[in-house]
């Protein structure tokens, strides 16, 4: 860590505006408000022209469900990007305890928990490895002890598992302590795994740093969220920014590249309002125990079914006993996998989303801060909004092919459009404007024309992966009430693999029927509609190829050795690999 200058604070000096946080948060809410009112403004203007149809009533009813959502990201990337770009230092903008933090040796210990399950140990050890290597060389190996908390149940599983954590600590001895604990049973999931450590193997830890089995973070960005919680002993959970490894497969090198820029201005923004009552994601945190220990121990759910999404209950508890959960909106030095192809990120998906609306149960429990609920519903509304841009393209291509809208105005449907599409997608914009905009920035991806090259193939990638996501979570959202489809807490699958046609197509043919008829329909009654419905019915006729291709590994190839879409830790490594 390298020393700063306090003398100034970031964040508080001219241009930038750091009101009391009250005040934030109305004006963010006003913002807010104010973005949701637009949509609907347009939405009225092109629906109203000629009466209302009960199509066009529908419509506008699943339109006006999204609009929080998409108003929230809107608001959210317009604040984040005020302050990347007039900050000195953005994260020390939003988060006080940057600002306090000194450099040097911790003084707390620290206990770093890696919570693994049917994992390919060749791919987890060697970024531990590097990590351990850095807290060493910092003169920090005291303050520090390394814990594998494993689920793994398969017996074969398990003998290489320890087989190979063996070796690590063997060629380790000398250094950070490494332990090794192994649950027979998966009780309560990740949640039950760390809460089963803490009580029987914390030992004289104040701290945690919790980890997945893909997570990768460098000794100076552990140092600086020890450090932030030594500076301010009533932070409970201090959340480290966390963008995707340098990825060989053509989707997550897509994927992550978007999610990098858009997360870094939506945690910006969300932190300046959010402040002391903000997000866990459950990896690449630090935790205070005790805290932790005594609040966070979850429950099952009236019915019986234990808490699936449980990172952001665990940090709603924390804001309710008055223990301050922050996130440190900087992406140095903190990394995940990300799923390989486009299979395993619907899976992961449906697992989010099964957990995330377990939260309807939670809303009504009592000792909440309003925040703390406000955190709950919006993890609801990042996937309710799926079903609902269902309901806005069937109801809209039913009042299409009826005759219902003969009287729009095409001069009022495109403003619609386009607004939407720049709010939903306002974080990553911004994200891409900020680099764009600091040649500094740019120069880390390889120049302005490389990145923006990566940022238009993004785009692309986005706009034929949206529809599948969507209609993906629809499908599962609307059965899930009926005990359809649960998704359970399974092992992940890391692996880079190609997707033959066939599987693709047994995974995707609702998906593309559905386009089919929503494209054929318009088609054959209405053909004047079929631009709107493009985007959205195309990508779906699309996704059995779109998921052949972006996992296809001469793709894949073809994209590594252009450099398309490259991260700055991709260009720093060197050369592309064959």
């Amino acid at each position: 860590m390298s020393p700063r200058n306090f003398a100034t604070l970031p964040g508080e000096g001219p241009g930038v505006p750091h009101p009391p946080l009250g005040l934030r948060r109305l004006a963010f809410a006003l913002l807010g408000l104010w973005l949701a009112a637009l949509l609907l403004w347009l939405a009225v203007r092109v629906l109203a022209p000629g009466g209302w149809t009960v199509w066009e009533v529908l419509v506008f009813l699943c339109f006006a469900g999204t609009a929080p959502w998409t108003a929230l990201c809107a608001a959210n990337a317009l604040v984040g990007f005020i302050i990347l770009l007039r900050a000195p230092d953005p994260p020390a903008a939003v988060l006080p305890a940057l600002r306090r933090a000194r450099p040097g040796a911790p003084g707390l210990r620290t206990a770093i928990a890696v919570c693994i399950r049917n994992e390919a140990m060749a791919e987890v050890l060697p970024p531990l490895g590097r990590l351990l290597d850095g807290l060493e060389a910092a003169g920090a190996a005291d303050r520090f002890v390394l814990w594998f908390l494993s689920d793994t149940a398969d017996p074969g599983i398990v003998a290489a598992e320890a087989a190979a954590i063996a070796g690590f600590r063997a060629a380790r001895r000398g250094g950070i302590a490494v332990h090794y604990r192994r649950r027979a049973a998966n009780t309560g999931f990740k949640a039950g795994n760390v809460m089963d450590f803490l009580d029987r193997h914390g030992g004289d830890a104040e701290l945690m740093l919790c980890l997945d089995a893909d997570s990768e973070m460098t000794a100076p960005a552990v140092l600086r969220l020890v450090a932030c919680m030594e500076a301010d002993p009533q932070l409970a959970i201090v959340q480290q920014l966390i963008v995707g490894r340098p990825a060989t497969a053509a989707f997550p090198r897509l994927f992550q590249f978007g999610m990098r820029a858009g997360m870094r201005a939506w945690a910006t923004g969300q932190a300046w309002w959010q402040g002391p009552e903000g997000p866990y994601w459950g990896h690449n945190a630090i935790i205070r125990i005790e805290p932790f220990r005594r609040h966070c121990r979850l429950e099952a759910l009236p019915d019986g079914r234990p808490i699936l999404s449980h990172d952001q209950v665990e940090a709603v508890r924390l804001h309710a006993a008055g223990w301050k959960v922050c996130c440190l909106p900087a992406e140095e030095g903190s990394m995940e996998g990300n799923p390989p192809a486009l299979p395993e990120f619907m899976a992961r998906d449906l697992r989010w989303a099964a957990g995330n609306m377990q939260y309807w149960d939670l809303l009504r429990l009592p000792g909440q801060t309003w925040m703390g609920c406000w955190q709950l519903v919006q993890a609801i509304l990042l996937f309710l909004g799926a079903p609902l841009w269902v309901g806005v393209l069937v109801f809209g291509a039913l009042n299409a092919v009826t005759g219902g809208g003969e009287a729009t105005p095409f001069g009022w449907l495109l403003p619609l459009i386009a607004a939407t599409w720049a709010m939903l997608h306002a974080p990553k914009l911004t994200g891409y404007a900020e680099v764009l905009l600091r040649p500094h920035l740019a120069a880390r991806y390889g120049g302005r024309g490389a990145f923006l090259r990566g940022a238009l193939a993004e785009l692309g990638f986005t706009t034929l992966l949206d529809p599948i996501s969507i209609f993906n979570k629809a499908m599962f959202l609307l059965a899930l009430p009926f005990g359809g489809r649960r998704a359970a807490w399974a092992p992940q699958n890391r692996a880079d693999r190609g997707v033959a046609r066939g599987d693709a197509a047994r995974l995707l043919w609702p998906h593309t029927l559905f386009g089919a008829l929503v494209f054929g329909g318009l088609a054959l009654a209405a053909p004047g509609a079929l631009a709107w419905a493009l985007p959205f019915a195309g990508g779906l006729l699309a996704a059995i190829p779109f998921c052949v291709l972006t996992a296809s590994p001469a793709v894949s190839a073809r994209l590594r050795a252009a450099r398309l879409a490259a991260t700055p830790e991709e260009l720093a490594a060197g050369p592309a690999p064959p």
